[in-house]
């Protein structure tokens, strides 16, 4: 097999892997398993479709073909446990029947809801919904999900093996949920997409690799659940507010790594596809008039990427626009974000006023600090400045992080800024 066959496959495998395992899941009601069989299909499509061709619905193919091997490896562990009685092992129905009826279209949606919500399990901590995610749903190796939480391959894989068997002692339901649960549960798994996008775009900082892989794979879920939900205008703000942010990647960091702040990027670097896009589902969700807390970040996003220049920038719209979303989703992180726009509105005293209440609330957050040192160097309240950036570089998530930090205290050791 060629570099050629093996790149299509790869694609065509990967885009199949979510209704796969979502199937096999089903079927063996064991993750492990799931995986094991569909990673035994994908193997046998390596050898098979650079000779035949790739079969009419590959997912189906590699669900059945995943099916019999899972059924395999069933038989081959039964040999060493005691069968149950004749009765209960006995099946006269139509398996073929069955097995067509199982890969219809129909089952899909029901199938990979069920999958998803299983890796956004409320016993799981977030950390363990994002890997177990990203290993099962996305299919990234446990070197890759380690490296990006700067964890040992060791300490990740059993970080996944404990998410795997806290599900399987709660006892995940089966059955396809109500309307109603399904409405809960589907804004839990746009949740833990939006924190698998946000542990690439905040935590992995300037490492672009991980950056990109953990983007992608969050906008390919949030993709899933549009196309699964495509009139819910909340999963059209989640995916809108992914594209608009990644479009911005390839300005946020300097050659060195160092972190440039949005006012002073390079604005043709960004993805204007992406942007377009972003800004297509925002104007298709407002249409629906229920604002959610993806549309309005996504209403902000927005804003930001309309802006040919920094000082384009409509900042009493962003106020605006964060003070609806205190409304919806009342947070001192929320508040931190709208005194940016108030800085910039009214002045860095009127943002600080603002701010200064959440001190018990964030004390342990860098953004907080930092902030807080920017808008005191703006009052020239340079020793409280300087206090305050040394506490945000010892919160800092990053090196990238520290780095913006020290630059502004090195600014502030010069003369004229004293």
């Amino acid at each position: 097999m060629n570099d050629k066959d093996a790149n299509w496959i790869g694609l065509v495998i990967a885009g199949a892997r979510a209704k796969g395992v979502a199937a096999l899941y089903r079927y063996f009601r064991d993750l492990d398993l799931a995986e094991e069989a569909f990673q035994e299909a994908s193997l046998r499509a390596l050898k098979s479709w650079p000779r035949n061709g790739p079969p009419r619905d590959p997912a189906a193919w590699l669900i059945l073909v995943g099916r019999n091997s899972g059924i395999d490896s069933v038989r081959r562990r039964a040999r060493f446990t005691e069968l149950p009685e004749e009765d209960k092992i006995s099946d006269t129905s139509d398996a073929e029947t069955d097995i067509a009826d199982r890969i219809d279209e129909s089952h899909y949606r029901d199938d990979i809801l069920r999958l998803l919500f299983v890796c956004c399990h409320p016993d799981l901590p977030a950390t363990q919904q994002i890997a177990l995610a990203l290993r099962i749903v996305s299919g990234l190796s446990v070197k890759q999900i380690a490296g990006a939480f700067l964890v040992s391959e060791a300490a990740m894989e059993q970080r996944i093996t404990r998410a795997k068997a806290r599900i399987a002692k709660s006892g995940a339901q089966f059955e396809t949920p109500d309307a109603a649960d399904r409405a809960e549960r589907v804004g839990a798994v746009a949740a833990m997409a939006y924190l698998v996008f946000n542990e690439g775009y905040t935590s992995a900082g300037e490492r672009a690799e991980t950056r990109a892989t953990f983007a992608d794979e969050a906008i390919r879920l949030a993709r899933l659940l549009l196309g699964l939900f495509p009139s819910e205008p909340e999963l059209m703000g989640l995916l809108a507010l992914m594209l608009i942010q990644h479009s911005r990647d390839a300005a946020r960091f300097d050659a060195e790594g160092a972190i440039i702040l949005l006012d002073d990027q390079d604005r043709s670097l960004w993805n204007r596809a992406m942007i377009d896009e972003g800004l297509a589902l925002i104007d298709k969700a407002m249409r629906h008039r229920t604002p959610g807390i993806f549309q309005v970040q996504a209403a902000i996003a927005a804003i930001h990427a309309h802006a040919k220049t920094a000082a384009e920038t409509d900042w009493a719209e962003i106020d605006i626009l964060y003070r609806v979303l205190e409304r919806l989703q009342p947070s001192p992180v929320v508040t931190l974000n709208r005194a940016v726009a108030v800085s910039k509105t009214e002045g860095p005293q009127a943002a600080l006023d603002l701010i200064e209440p959440l001190a018990d609330a964030l004390g342990n957050y860098f953004y907080f600090h930092g902030l807080r040192g920017g808008l005191l160097k703006d009052l020239g309240r340079t020793e409280e400045a300087r206090l305050a950036f040394d506490i945000a570089i010892a919160h800092a998530n990053t090196s990238a992080e520290a780095l913006h930090i020290r630059a502004h205290l090195d600014h502030l050791s010069t003369p004229e800024s004293v």
